[in-house]
């Protein structure tokens, strides 16, 4: 380790007992163009706004929502890859959303990002050896000379070849080319891995390759994850929490068991019900399939009071005037949302228009 290094690393605080990484209040808003009576006019696009989460040391939280509801945003909020516009980002009880690049370089260390597309997050003129090796010499890790052999290693864990280390990204299938980005984030010994769909754009056939390696290296090493999918089954076999965003704002959160039996708030009802039942196959009849109509509000001009009450079948007066809270409505279950409760059989989804 440099002197720098090891000089900033002192200066690291700890705050005993607190959350491995614990979320408060984040948000970040993109300024946008926008035409007004007197020329160009500044909007802002709200992707996240005031997000709450906690994640414990070798937890792994699922993220879900559809597409455009702030999930890649938060990840590179996590890992820095942007600076938030408010709130804070507390790993380890310290507060790392607005530090400097020189004062957030040993957090970079501990909180790796695994991106969601294996073609174009590796850099396609470089070897994978120099591609995995890139953390271990930009922290000092291993002693000269050692590069390699690590490198090696990397690979073997990842299921690769360590021979291999000389190809390059173009000479690895889909498959193999994120399983060299798992060894690149491994390379670092973080303690939380943001996970960015990192099976979305694999074949099928791959996805419970990918899946399976991940878990064995959740259980192997106790890493934090943050698993961000559109894919609920996967998040069911992985997670042991979910939180559920729509528009920006987390508005179910809970047990991975108790989300999935008891869903609390109607958009996550609504996105289980869509789910595929592989027991119809075997003669159980169907489900009732919650439809939604219209589409995503936009974060530039999302609605007043709740955001999902345009869409929400069980709307009222209230909705409109009073944003509800994120709170716990079932033993560690929260929900935002004003009637929030477990789903019936009977219920009939009809949404308005």
């Amino acid at each position: 380790m440099t002197t720098q290094t090891a000089n900033i690393a002192s200066r690291i605080r700890r705050v005993e007992g607190a959350p491995l990484l614990q979320l408060e209040n984040l948000t970040m808003h993109f300024k946008a163009r926008g035409e007004g009576l007197l020329g160009r006019k500044t909007k802002r696009v709200q992707a996240v706004d005031g997000v709450n989460l906690v994640v414990q040391p070798g937890e792994t939280l699922g993220l879900v929502g559809e597409s455009g509801c702030g999930k890649s945003t938060t990840a590179r909020l996590i890992t820095r890859l942007l600076e938030p516009t408010d709130g804070k980002i507390l790993y380890q009880g310290v507060d790392i959303g607005h530090l400097s690049e020189r004062r957030l370089r040993p957090y970079r260390r501990e909180i790796q990002l695994i991106f969601q597309d294996p073609y174009s997050s590796l850099n396609p003129r470089h070897t994978v050896g120099t591609i995995v090796g890139t953390a271990l010499r930009t922290h000092d890790m291993v002693p000269k000379g050692g590069e390699l052999k690590r490198v090696q290693e990397l690979l073997e864990l990842v299921g690769l070849n360590p021979e291999h280390y000389n190809r390059y990204p173009h000479e690895f299938s889909g498959g193999q080319r994120q399983r060299i980005g798992i060894a690149r984030a491994l390379a670092a010994r973080p303690k939380i891995i943001v996970a960015d769909e990192p099976v979305s754009a694999l074949d099928v056939s791959i996805q419970a390759q990918v899946m399976n390696l991940l878990e064995n290296l959740r259980t192997e090493l106790g890493i934090a994850f943050v698993f961000i999918a559109h894919d609920l089954g996967v998040v069911r076999h992985f997670c042991d929490r979910i939180a559920v965003m729509y528009l920006g704002r987390v508005v179910e959160e809970g047990p991975r068991d108790a989300l999935y039996e008891a869903p609390q708030h109607p958009y996550t009802q609504a996105l289980l019900s869509a789910v595929p039942d592989i027991a119809v196959v075997r003669g159980v009849p169907p489900k009732t399939r919650i439809r939604l109509v219209g589409d995503v509000p936009s974060p530039v001009d999302p609605p007043s009071g709740c955001r999902f009450r345009t869409r929400c079948w069980k709307a009222q007066e209230i909705c409109a005037l009073q944003d509800p809270p994120l709170e716990e409505k079932a033993p560690n279950q929260k929900a935002a949302c004003h009637f929030a409760e477990p789903p019936r059989e009977s219920i009939v989804a009809e949404v308005p228009a």
